[in-house]
């Protein structure tokens, strides 16, 4: 069965935003929303520290306390490993964005734009049903089932492939079937250690972060 996963690989991200950029343009999130994020970090002991920036977001897991926590089962989990989110019968009440231990959910109440005035841009992808409901990123789960519907293959074709990864300008993102262990992000996990975040509270993340050779233990450096 298909699960759809990403990986970041922590050795190449410059934290250069862009796919930060790259995720507003395409859903046109108002400001102060951020469905994909890069932490900035540091870790050791002068004068031995390390910079690392770590891309953030929704991590689409297994099992995922903020479907579990939703009262009206507006957030849901697809066979396919996404999450999603129905605007139509959220009720705003937040209890999501409470229990998400990513910090990966927004609750807008009333419609913002970057300059005070809706651009064209903002105007033409602008979404009213996203008002005073959670939202998240969603791995761009119209672009995934666009491009399959064509014959693409997520993670490999552009046009099905989210745009985050698309635009990252160091490689450090892939996207692909972590069930298939020919694709991309399979390979990936398997050649290189790996953790996934906050793996011990059991959600089972669907986001894996690369940092090391295959040939050592999977621990969290």
């Amino acid at each position: 069965m298909t699960r759809w996963a990403m990986t970041a690989d922590l050795r190449r991200c410059v934290g250069c935003q862009t796919c930060t950029a790259a995720c507003k343009h395409a859903n046109a999130t108002p400001p102060g929303v951020q469905w994909r994020r890069v932490l900035d970090m540091e870790f050791g002991t002068f004068p031995d520290v390390t910079r690392v920036f770590v891309p953030v977001g929704c991590q689409h897991c297994d099992e995922p306390s903020c479907m579990t926590v939703c009262p009206t089962t507006a957030t849901r989990k697809r066979p396919d490993g996404i999450v999603t989110i129905d605007y139509d019968i959220c009720i705003g009440c937040a209890y999501c964005a409470v229990a998400c231990p990513y910090q990966a959910r927004y609750k807008t109440d009333r419609a913002s734009f970057a300059y005070g005035r809706a651009s064209e841009h903002e105007r033409a992808r602008f979404d009213e049903r996203r008002l005073a409901v959670a939202t998240k990123c969603t791995f761009c789960v119209d672009r995934i089932d666009a491009g399959l519907e064509k014959g693409l293959k997520p993670g490999v074709d552009p046009e099905a492939t989210p745009a985050c990864v698309n635009a990252c300008i160091a490689e450090a993102l892939a996207f692909g079937d972590i069930e298939d262990p020919e694709s991309n992000v399979a390979r990936l996990v398997a050649e290189n250690r790996h953790f996934r975040m906050h793996e011990e509270l059991g959600n089972g993340p669907g986001f894996y972060y690369l940092w090391d050779g295959a040939d050592a233990s999977e621990d969290e450096p």
